[in-house]
């Protein structure tokens, strides 16, 4: 029998440089059938969206079918009893990561990563840093140890980009693909071409 609901994603935006990634993201996710997205934006995200991509948290969260608030402890991605298919983090700022490596759940973005690690679900976390610091790669580690898979947001040049939003789309069509979700955001590759 097949499962009635939508695929639930989540996604939470963190202050991180690299918030056209979250857009993008629940922009695709919104254009793909079948697919649910639960939204949740930190404080600090609020003031890049508006820096980096000349956008209001109002519009960001028009992007996604449900929206949460960070302090929103009892929402129902916060339970493990709640079924979603996987989170992303987009952004994902070091204190996030921080806190999730060490399990702190005391907003609801590092509550909604801890229960997705320990229901054994699909969390990508798209860390934005430079270069990174002893804290930072053990961190990365511990997430990743604990089943999560560290996403660095880094360009491709093989499929030879003529925008930065080719490179984005690039990107994004990669963590929707750790997803298990079809889509065709960016070419794939083929193989290596002769000179």
């Amino acid at each position: 029998m097949a499962d009635p609901r939508p695929r639930r994603i989540v996604v939470a935006i963190t202050g991180a440089t690299g918030a056209v990634y979250g857009v993008r993201l629940l922009e695709r996710l919104r254009a793909l059938p079948g697919v649910e997205t639960h939204l949740v934006v930190s404080d600090a995200a609020t003031l890049t969206l508006h820096q980096e991509v000349g956008l209001q948290r109002r519009d960001v969260e028009a992007l996604a079918h449900v929206v949460h608030k960070n302090r929103e402890i009892g929402a129902s991605i916060a339970s493990g009893s709640f079924q979603t298919d996987g989170m992303v983090i987009a952004p994902c700022s070091m204190k996030t990561l921080a806190a999730v490596a060490h399990g702190i759940s005391d907003n609801l973005i590092a509550r909604a990563a801890d229960v997705i690690l320990k229901e054994r679900r699909r969390l990508v976390l798209m860390v934005r840093e430079t270069p990174f610091n002893l804290a930072h790669l053990r961190n990365m580690t511990a997430v990743t140890e604990m089943g999560g898979i560290v996403f660095p947001p880094l360009p491709s040049f093989y499929n030879k980009p003529g925008s930065i939003a080719e490179m984005v789309d690039h990107t994004v069509a990669r963590v929707i693909d750790l997803l298990g979700i079809e889509n065709d955001l960016a070419p794939r590759w083929t193989g290596m071409k002769d000179a």
